[in-house]
């Protein structure tokens, strides 16, 4: 067993105390997101995902469109709480956006008609493992993160501001940045319960 390994595993944690200072460069953001696309594994190596990386102002952005479409559908008087996520949310570095490409999922759904239910849900399997080598890489490099679904509310607005093709769905959106508060505490449920081996 790699102790590296699972020593990344279990450094992975969700931070939500995040500030705007770089760790690492732009270049070598890129560069990590960019390995992680190209190497984690996807259905008939279908390569469905697709990332937008914002940084800096385009971050920022982000979150003044998300808080604006919350703004509109969250009550006026319990809102406050809303706006201070956005706020923790947006005093990050960079946020990933993670997609997947419909027309490639419904290509697939042509061309294996007897597996056209399961493509889907084999491309929601595979942005998450693409999801866990983005937040677990930038961990190792020295950045908190932290998964977001706020999507299909922004979807519209985001698809507008940064010219998204219209095939590409939004999945989930990592704002991350350097930390400034640990993780929580983590609890667990006995292994016992969630693992059976037979031998």
């Amino acid at each position: 067993m790699s102790h590296s390994f699972f020593e990344s595993v279990k450094k992975r944690r969700t931070i939500y105390g995040i500030s705007k200072d770089s760790v690492i460069s732009d270049e070598q953001l890129e560069k990590l997101v960019g390995e992680a696309v190209l190497h984690t594994p996807s259905a008939f190596n279908s390569q469905s995902a697709r990332v937008v990386l914002l940084l800096k102002d385009k971050h920022d952005k982000l979150w003044d469109i998300t808080e604006e479409t919350l703004k509109a559908i969250v009550p006026a008087d319990s809102f406050a709480s809303t706006a201070e996520k956005m706020a923790a949310f947006r005093s990050g570095y960079g946020t990933v956006l993670f997609f997947e490409d419909q027309t490639v999922i419904q290509g697939l759904q042509e061309q294996y008609a007897a597996y056209k239910d399961n493509f889907p849900l084999w491309s929601q399997h595979s942005s998450g493992m693409l999801q866990f080598v983005v937040w677990t890489a930038l961990e190792l490099e020295g950045y908190g993160a932290s998964l977001q679904h706020y999507n299909p509310l922004i979807d519209e607005k985001v698809g507008k501001e940064w010219d998204i093709p219209s095939s590409w769905k939004l999945i989930a959106e990592m704002p991350f940045g350097k930390p400034t508060a640990p993780a929580g505490e983590k609890t667990f449920e006995p292994l016992e319960k969630r693992l059976k081996v037979f031998k």
